[in-house]
């Protein structure tokens, strides 16, 4: 198990250093908000693992969340649950005390993938349902090509889907989410028709990706993009996507029933 930070983050990334405005920038997005009720449809009780700021708790469900991070439970706004403070890998719950468990964008943090996911299905009477990255499709989206290191490190931290689904068991559906063009919660795919965005110091940083590149490097990556969108030459290769309403990228959602 790996120590957990003075902030109490308890994956491979600090929270109390990058998360200060994860709650500005990484907000619920609404049509990803209606496919998580769908797959959790029939619910009452629902545990969220790594739950953050509270993105996608939705009002349809009794909520109880869990987050490790002193800095992303302070974020929380007042109307939802406060977070209980704990790790995905030893939740302090009795086996079936929920109706269903979900985890957002959470996955890649844990220090022991398969404990946490065992703990959910534990804890989870009916469907678990994980928000989360192929990372087989990670480098297929356009950033690649301006700051490679960022996708590499999200391809090497997101787990095989298929080791997802062999740990949870049961019946599993995997369908691909798609992206809206004006998406609210701003991972790095989030911006794939507003490439400026990722010009903004505070969106990279709520994309933990981009902490694990030194900043210098960061920062000629960031160069080398804004130079593309000067000069037109991301606008000459990308900028159909501009005109796009939806990506279909790496973003899937997996619901897995006992």
């Amino acid at each position: 198990m790996r120590a957990r930070t003075s902030d109490g983050s308890a994956g491979d990334a600090d929270y109390g250093a990058i998360g200060v405005a994860y709650a500005r920038y990484r907000r619920p997005e609404p049509r990803i908000t209606a496919l998580i009720e769908q797959a959790l449809e029939g619910a009452r009780t629902v545990v969220n693992v790594g739950a953050g700021a509270g993105s996608y708790e939705s009002p349809r469900f009794t909520i109880t969340p869990v987050e490790p991070s002193a800095s992303m439970r302070a974020q929380r706004p007042a109307h939802l649950a406060e977070a209980v403070d704990g790790v995905a890998e030893r939740l302090p719950f009795d086996d079936d005390a929920f109706d269903a468990a979900m985890t957002t964008f959470s996955v890649h943090q844990w220090p022991d993938l398969a404990a946490g996911l065992r703990e959910m299905r534990r804890v989870a009477r009916g469907p678990v349902a994980v928000l989360t990255c192929d990372p087989d499709r990670v480098r297929d989206f356009w950033l690649y090509e301006y700051a490679p290191a960022v996708l590499d490190t999200e391809a090497r931290r997101y787990p095989a889907i298929d080791d997802i689904v062999a740990v949870l068991g049961g019946r599993a559906d995997v369908r691909t989410v798609p992206i809206p063009a004006d998406c609210v919660d701003g991972f790095n795919e989030a911006y794939y028709a507003r490439p400026e965005m990722l010009l903004d110091p505070a969106a990279r940083q709520s994309c933990s990706a981009w902490s694990f590149v030194e900043p210098a490097l960061a920062e000629r990556y960031t160069d080398r993009l804004r130079a593309a969108l000067d000069s037109g030459a991301w606008d000459d290769r990308y900028g159909r996507l501009r005109h796009q309403s939806e990506l279909h990228g790496s973003l899937v959602l997996i619901r897995a029933l006992p």
